[in-house]
């Protein structure tokens, strides 16, 4: 059985473990095309990575980024470590990071097929479905301060 590691930071820190997952599971499992998943994003963006280790080793395995509008992106966890809580590990930890700042709210735009992930944590749908990347996609929010905690 292998152990979840959950490391935090910049780009310059992560980027390549993060690139690692996000190559293997949008561009080459999803076949979206490479110059579609790399943004100037990254470099300003928290990046959140899971890393499996087992006997010392240590293997990214899923990865996601927040950007400085509440903006969370690019959640992709390996097909191998799917279902084992990596995605809500990520997920869960780039939240708590928006709270931490501040953030009224933090939004994503999910994939179809990972909407009831997203509403099981607490996310709700607004807006129409949309294609991206060939992909068929939905805005979703989550709401983490009322607005009498703006005052």
């Amino acid at each position: 059985m292998s152990k979840i590691i959950l490391h935090v930071g910049d780009w310059a820190t992560l980027g390549l473990d993060a690139a690692r997952v996000r190559d293997a599971v949008f561009v080459r499992e999803q076949q979206i095309p490479a110059d579609l998943e790399w943004d100037a994003a990254d470099t300003d963006a928290l990046h959140a990575v899971a890393y499996s280790e087992r006997r010392g080793e240590r293997h990214p395995v899923g990865t996601g980024r927040l950007l400085a509008t509440g903006a969370i992106g690019r959640v992709a966890v390996l097909r191998e470590a799917r279902r084992g809580g990596v995605g809500s590990s990520v997920l869960e930890t780039l939240i708590g990071h928006a709270q931490q700042r501040g953030d009224a709210h933090v939004e994503l735009y999910a994939q179809r097929s990972a909407v009831s992930f997203y509403l099981r944590h607490g996310f709700a749908v607004i807006g129409e479905e949309f294609v991206e990347a060939g992909i068929p996609h939905v805005q979703m929010v989550r709401v983490l301060r009322g607005p009498e905690a703006e005052a």
